[in-house]
């Protein structure tokens, strides 16, 4: 973790890069790859407007940890979900010997079975199972006692251990028309009819080129297609992504098979309204869990 003070004009770069781990926390507290970039995005937003100018910020780490974890539990509360419990149990002389294989467990869990944690649990074990934080630091972050983030810790692990072994994640079902629609948008792309994908959009579509860009308008939006058409690192998919309808845009020079990012399409009266790319965000993909239709 970073220590000492933050000169005045390094919070831009702090924030780039931070946000492949900021993003990893605030995914994995709000239960989606997209709503943790919104939540990031916000938290930013906050961060700039609380940014002295006058003077730098000590342990600017733990502060902008700080502000992405209040972010994300303002966003909890929007959805009326549980909010932040603390426990009053002192658990600093509890011997855990399973603990190492607990915390393997809370780092491969997905984001479904962290959400089924409360919050305080939650980001317990993703500070410290998921991105390697010490307690001395996610005590730090969260602004509570020690005590109380080793009873979170130790909660969470053991109700992770049980839900590791909950096989319920059937994927969601696509109606037919919606199906069909995604995977003729992913065959024209392909095929690199961008007039045809042109004449799609609505004429209040919005772009949201993620990390890159924001557009609105069909005029400006139709540039987007014009940079795809000059590159060829590119082919999609139709798939599924934070269980919604994705494309899944893939680099046919990778060996590897997977995915390099995914765009999401909203419709309404078979117009597209929105266009969201994580092309330049691929921190993302670290928490989409993705699968091809």
């Amino acid at each position: 973790m970073a220590d000492g003070y933050m000169e005045p004009m390094t919070l831009d770069r702090l924030m780039v890069e931070l946000r492949p781990r900021l993003h990893r926390y605030c995914a994995r507290m709000v239960g989606s790859a997209l709503d943790g970039e919104d939540v990031l995005q916000e938290a930013y937003a906050k961060a700039a407007e609380a940014y002295p100018g006058d003077g730098g910020i000590e342990r600017p780490e733990s502060w902008l940890f700080r502000i992405a974890h209040n972010t994300a539990l303002d966003a909890l509360r929007r959805r009326k979900r549980q909010a932040m419990v603390r426990s009053e149990i002192d658990l600093s002389s509890l011997a855990d010997p399973g603990a190492a294989a607990d915390a393997r467990v809370a780092a491969t869990s997905s984001l479904a079975a962290l959400m089924r944690l409360p919050a305080a649990q939650r980001s317990s074990v993703v500070l410290m199972d998921v991105l390697g934080y010490s307690l001395a630091e996610t005590v730090e972050i969260l602004g509570v006692s020690l005590a109380a983030v080793k009873a979170a810790l130790h909660r969470a692990r053991a109700r992770l251990q049980i839900l590791a072994a909950d096989t319920d994640a059937s994927p969601p079902r696509l109606d037919a028309t919606e199906l069909d629609r995604l995977r003729a948008y992913a065959d024209r792309f392909n095929a690199r009819d961008f007039d045809a994908l042109r004449d799609l959009l609505a004429e209040d579509v919005r772009l949201d080129l993620v990390s890159r860009t924001k557009l609105a308008g069909r005029k400006d939006v139709s540039v987007y297609f014009g940079r795809y058409d000059g590159l060829f690192d590119w082919r999609f998919v139709a798939g599924l992504a934070d269980r919604r309808p994705a494309l899944l845009g893939y680099d046919p020079a990778d060996a590897s098979g997977a995915p390099s990012w995914a765009v999401f399409l909203g419709w309404a009266d078979e117009r597209i309204v929105t266009i969201r790319d994580f092309r330049f965000a691929p921190y993302v993909m670290a928490s989409l869990e993705v699968g091809v239709l």
